[in-house]
């Protein structure tokens, strides 16, 4: 029988299309990170672009003319930044044999491309967790503050003083205001069992929750005054191949993020970071699928990819709150 070479690589738009209603977030558990980080599309796999500083974006000069006098004129610096995309890709092989012998209990190439997409997002998820929840970035009073009532001490916690006040620190430091809240589920849980939020929710007439269960996402955007309120829910396993499942969280449960998060596709606006995606040789953000046959091990292989770089634009558009949970 004869077989194509290894280098012939067929792209597979029907597992694409299958995973697109493939649940994946309720296989991943809530990956957040093009929330947190929208995608902006770039011509070049790596070049510089331009960034404005806030403070030039917010300066008043002098507009009043007098009659046969010129016009006040003005400018702008900037600095200059580089992005650089990185592929990512995983593969998995499907064996003729086994794909034969169990295929009435379910689709092996199906199964392949769903478990290397997992991949491929869980480490663009765990990307974006450690940029954005970092604190060597985030430094100093005006971005970062310690709490000193963890949220999950739910009689003395004080969450809506402590977001507020740093949504006041990102307005000083940006003249923007901060239009979410990053956490992980943990912390989500943690909130609702609050005396402060409870009592906030029944007083501002936001609902009135009987218990944890009955506080809701929408809640807590209108006690926060946040319009989104994003919960992280992804996981994995952080234990060496061959050892037991050691299972722990992407996003930390010792930091929670304010920030002002880009809502449109202009590059220009001023947001927190971005995930820069490069398509150019076949990319789509959530995960090329392609496939080819190794011969030698009578197997097709089943190729998932894609191109990208996340990357922080505004660290003044974020406010790192520590010390969240005990």
């Amino acid at each position: 029988m004869a077989y194509p070479t290894s280098t012939l690589t067929v792209t597979r738009p029907d597992l694409g299309g299958s995973l697109i209603e493939y649940p994946l977030d309720a296989m991943n558990g809530g990956f957040i990170a093009l929330e947190v980080l929208p995608v902006i599309q770039a011509e070049l796999q790596a070049s510089k672009f331009g960034v404005i500083p806030v403070e030039q974006l917010l300066k008043v000069p002098e507009v009043t003319r007098a009659s046969s006098g010129g016009y006040n004129r003005t400018g702008f610096t900037f600095r200059e930044e580089f992005y650089s995309t990185q592929e990512y890709g995983i593969e998995e092989p499907v064996d003729a044999r086994n794909s034969a012998m169990y295929k009435n209990y379910f689709d092996m190439e199906l199964i392949s491309a769903q478990r290397c997409r997992s991949i491929i997002l869980r480490r663009a998820e765990m990307r974006a967790a450690a940029l954005i929840f970092n604190s060597t970035t985030w430094t100093g009073g005006s971005l970062t503050t310690s709490i000193t009532n963890e949220w999950d001490d739910y009689t003395n916690a004080t969450p809506i003083y402590d977001v507020e006040n740093a949504v006041r620190k990102i307005y000083s430091n940006s003249g923007l205001w901060a239009n979410a809240l990053i956490i992980n589920r943990k912390v989500f849980r943690n909130l609702r069992l609050c005396d402060q939020i409870m009592d906030a929710i029944r007083s501002e007439g936001a609902g009135n929750p009987s218990k944890a269960s009955d506080i809701t996402v929408g809640m807590l955007s209108a006690v926060f005054d946040l319009p989104k309120i994003i919960v992280a829910g992804g996981s994995y396993d952080s234990a060496l191949e061959g050892q037991d499942a050691t299972i722990a969280d992407i996003w930390d449960d010792e930091y929670a993020m304010v920030a002002r998060v880009a809502t449109t596709n202009d590059i220009s606006e001023p947001c927190i970071g971005r995930t820069i995606h490069w398509s150019e040789d076949g990319s789509e953000i959530g995960g090329t699928v392609e496939e080819y046959i190794d011969p030698t091990v009578r197997a097709k292989i089943i190729r998932v990819r894609h191109d990208v770089q996340e990357k922080v634009l505004y660290k003044e558009c974020g406010h790192l709150l520590s010390n969240i949970t005990t």
